[in-house]
């Protein structure tokens, strides 16, 4: 039931609103009522068809609803002042919580916290039982899923990836650019650069602008040995984007060009602008890397060892720890990094390096044991759709059946040609007695791929069997120069067919020079030009 209002003097100042008047006045929700508003009386002339809300009858003349506007517009302006002050260039917002951070590092393309990617995960799965059609949670879960499956070599995340994103394309089949960006990152992560590059280019055509599109199309065109698709990307990343992901994929390709200065320098800037712990000690571990691969075992094993500060859970360091450890004499170190990485990273490749690392100290047994996992690893990431054929090639070449190994890297190197599968199948090649046809792989290796201890090696070894020893002999000292650590049984090799080789036959060339017991024939003299000789000065 309505109450009569009570007449109050006009002449009263209304009291000043308080707190929550203030608050209603600042609120977006804030409508005046249908009722209140004008409507035309007779003749076409304006009247108010009430007063303002919650006003007495004696505040309806214009000067008394003039001053009371004037009061909450004086309100509002005092907040607005408050809230701007709020808000000064000191205030800083909210930080994110765990599943904030990494769905934030997954939309960026970047590496997330182990400890982030759980609970994102958790939130994502328990979200989507309720709302099983939002297409949105379906692609950030599934992204969720490869990342975590790169950080742990887990591969059983990868179905459980490959799920999520087809569920999401399917609740949104058009213009859905994150679940394409998603599945083209789960093929690089799966070795698929094939099904990599199909995503990828789809997400392109789609979006154009979005860089995470065109990183992920740019490590498929690495995978597949496209240069050309790699510069393409490249180009389109950098006008994209700039930051801490953009030059670590920067210092990528100038290391597969053989530009190592420039990858330095490109690494190093990465990790000075990474802005997380995660994402520093990714890029720390690829500037490791580049120092590895350039012979400095003491410089990497500093920058390994400031990434797992950055992030303990960075296994891939922890085996590089290892890697560096054992250059340089501390073997029973270099043992407990490379095993600590195994248990909590089961990557083949560390297997592979650990067993040879074992058969180099004479310790065969525990050289199979590891060489007995690593097949058991790929077997396993297998059924999670991961092709590590490259790794099981290179073990059977040197340590299996030469044969098998031919057949598997001829297919990898059919389905992804880059330079690591072209030397891979050529070594295979030579070690299953087919050295001049693997000597045209392993060259096409050096001439297109990185700087590489490695392939220099691969190479000479090629040469010296087949006889081409001044080659043979420059390769194999080229390899020792890059890196004279670059394997554990590779080292000693080149340093025993180098030995074998000897130093080069004194004379030169046979050509140049006349066999022994022959006078060498005189030079003929020059024949007469017919012009006057240039006179010299006597200075």
């Amino acid at each position: 039931m309505e109450t009569e209002e009570t007449p109050q003097d006009a002449s009263a100042a209304p009291p000043p609103p308080g707190p929550s008047d203030r608050r209603a006045v600042l609120s977006s929700d804030v409508r005046i009522p249908r009722h209140s508003r004008t409507s035309r009386g007779p003749g076409g002339s304006r009247r108010s068809r009430a007063a303002l809300p919650g006003l007495p009858g004696p505040l309806r003349s214009p000067a008394l609803r003039g001053a009371v506007v004037g009061t909450l517009v004086g309100c509002a302006v005092l907040g607005g002042v408050l809230l701007a002050q709020g808000r000064g260039e000191d205030a800083k917002p909210p930080a994110l919580g765990p599943s904030g951070r990494a769905m934030a590092a997954v939309g960026a393309g970047t590496p997330a916290a182990l400890s982030d990617l759980a609970v994102l995960i958790g939130e994502r799965e328990a979200h989507l039982r309720a709302y099983p059609g939002d297409d949105e949670s379906w692609s950030v879960l599934g992204s969720a899923y490869v990342e975590r499956g790169l950080r742990t070599a887990d591969s059983g995340y990868y179905p459980k990836a490959e799920h999520a994103l087809r569920t999401s394309l399917k609740a949104r089949p058009e213009g859905n650019v994150q679940a394409l960006t998603g599945l083209a990152a789960l093929g690089n992560a799966r070795h698929d650069f094939r099904a990599a590059k199909k995503w990828g280019e789809q997400a392109v055509r789609l979006a154009p602008r979005r860089w995470t599109a065109h990183a992920a199309l740019l490590d498929a065109y690495r995978g597949l040995g496209d240069t050309k698709g790699v510069a393409r990307a490249l180009e389109q990343v950098r006008k994209l984007r700039s930051g801490a992901a953009v030059r670590v994929r920067t210092g990528t390709v100038f290391r597969d060009r053989g530009w190592r200065e420039d990858a330095a320098a490109a690494l190093t800037d990465a990790a000075a602008l990474a802005k997380s712990p995660a994402e520093r000690a990714a890029c720390l571990y690829q500037v490791g890397e580049l120092s590895w691969e350039r012979g400095e075992p003491a410089d990497a094993l500093r920058h390994y060892e400031a990434a797992l500060s950055a992030d303990p859970d960075h296994h891939p360091s922890l085996a590089g720890k290892g890697r560096a450890l054992a250059a340089l004499g501390r073997t029973s170190e270099a043992l407990r990094a490379y095993q600590g990485a195994l248990a909590r990273q089961p990557a083949p490749e560390y297997a592979l390096e650990l067993g040879e690392l074992y058969e180099f100290l004479k310790l065969r047994p525990a050289a199979r044991a590891q060489y007995d996992l690593l097949r058991t690893r790929v077997k396993q990431a297998a059924l999670g759709g991961v092709n590590d054929e490259r790794v099981l090639g290179r073990f059977e070449a040197d340590h299996g059946d030469p044969e098998s190994a031919v057949r598997r890297l001829t297919a990898e190197f059919k389905r992804h040609g880059s330079p690591e599968n072209a030397d891979a199948l050529g070594w295979a090649l030579h070690r299953a007695g087919d050295s001049k046809a693997g000597l045209k792989h392993v060259e096409a290796a050096v001439k297109k791929g990185p700087r590489s201890a490695v392939f220099f090696y691969h190479r000479g070894e090629i040469e010296r069997a087949l006889e081409r020893y001044g080659a043979a002999r420059r390769h194999l000292s080229e390899a020792l120069r890059i890196n004279p650590y670059f394997s554990p049984l590779g080292v000693p090799a080149a340093r025993k067919a180098l030995g074998a080789l000897g130093e080069p036959p004194g004379g030169g060339p046979s050509q140049v020079y006349a066999p022994p017991g022959e006078v060498p024939a005189p030079l003929p003299s020059p024949k007469p030009s017919g012009k006057p000789e240039p006179r010299t000065s006597d200075r």
